[in-house]
């Protein structure tokens, strides 16, 4: 969220809501070398083992108006609502008031008002959850609960998220969050998959092209991750829910809040910015198969070839519905090759693992 980086941030980061340079005690004994699918393992131990108070989604509404508070209003009396951007008043405003970015915390859903109402978003819908994320667990997380207006709210309902430019909008069944949220949503989505796992994916709540070493997530997360840095609005809330002791608190932290450049050392993608320079983190292990080769690529002979000299753990032919076709354990190659053959005709992703690491080359058999 880039219109939130101000003067109070730098004050605010020398308080402790975000880490100036090292991360937060929170993190205290983390081992920062690892890379890939194993740091992305360890944060989801360290998020899922100190989440100690689970919100109801009653609970998370007192949350919300707690960390959604608007940091640039010395009353505490506004909300910053998640798609927003007009600064017009409600509920004085002629214009459509679904566009405004602030609102006054009374006007909730259960306000008397006709309009300018205010309620609980989730950034990843309940219904595009697997199962349905419900009232409780992760329908009750309020690291993806925002505040947002109710109209608005209802136009977005259960749109997947694409990407656009400029203030939110919708296209069809697709969703833009707008330019100052887009790196929030990114956030949050990746903290909900590492929390919550296959309820959760990426790739089905976004459009966008699967990552190589893991084809749940997703470029566009990744690239909106980059694109728009961390708040000081996203540095509060994420202090304030990692207390267990907040009369609201999970006791848990989004680490990609804390540090986006995590989410470059799990995934690659765009570098986002690394909010800990003093501490080692690398992507080094990412070249480990980078020289991996799939050949012909298409190919018209229902085979694929695949050379690599690292050795491989696992093959896995997927088909473009995220079916396995093929599962290949400890795979034996003869001359650094390993051919796989008989295949029907279509679009595969090939994801190829080594170790901790995996990486993904789409194929296509013609």
């Amino acid at each position: 969220m880039k219109k939130l980086i101000t003067l109070l941030n730098l004050l605010v980061l020398t308080a402790g809501f975000s880490q100036a340079g090292a991360p937060a005690a929170y993190y205290n004994g983390f081992n920062w070398s690892l890379t890939g699918n194993s740091l992305k393992a360890t944060l989801t131990t360290k998020i899922t083992t100190t989440h100690t108070n689970n919100l109801s989604y009653a609970e998370a509404k007192n949350a919300i108006m707690i960390t959604d508070l608007d940091p640039t209003d010395a009353t505490n009396t506004n909300l910053l609502l998640l798609y927003g951007f007009s600064n017009t008043t409600c509920p004085t405003s002629t214009t459509d008031d679904k566009d405004h970015r602030t609102r006054n915390k009374a006007f909730d859903d259960n306000g008397t008002a006709a309009s300018c109402l205010w309620n609980r978003e989730h950034t990843y819908p309940r219904g595009l959850g697997t199962p349905n994320l419900g009232t409780t667990g992760p329908g009750g997380d309020a690291h993806h609960l925002r505040a947002s207006d109710k109209k608005r709210n209802a136009d977005r309902d259960n749109d997947k998220f694409f990407n656009g430019t400029g203030n939110s909008f919708e296209t069809g069944l697709f969703w833009y969050p707008g330019d100052e949220w887009k790196g929030d949503v990114a956030r949050m989505m990746m903290y909900m998959y590492l929390r919550y796992g296959s309820q959760c994916l990426p790739i089905n709540v976004g459009i966008g092209t699967p990552v190589a070493t893991d084809t749940n997530m997703i470029d566009l997360f990744l690239q909106w991750n980059a694109e728009d840095p961390v708040s000081l609005f996203e540095d509060k809330r994420n202090t304030y829910l990692g207390n267990a002791s907040n009369a609201y608190g999970q006791g848990n932290r989004n680490p990609f809040i804390d540090n986006p450049y995590l989410a470059t050392v799990i995934w690659g993608g765009p570098v986002a910015e690394n909010r800990w320079p003093n501490v080692f983190l690398s992507t080094q292990e990412f070249e480990t198969l980078a020289n991996v080769v799939v050949y012909p690529n298409p190919s018209n002979n229902h085979r694929i070839n695949i050379q690599s000299e690292v050795a491989l753990n696992e093959i896995q032919l997927i088909n473009i519905n995220g079916q396995i076709m093929q599962q290949i354990k400890n795979p034996a190659f003869n001359d650094n090759t390993f051919t796989l053959e008989n295949l029907n005709s279509g679009f595969y992703f090939l994801k190829l693992s080594s170790d901790n690491q995996s990486i993904t080359k789409k194929v296509i058999v013609n």
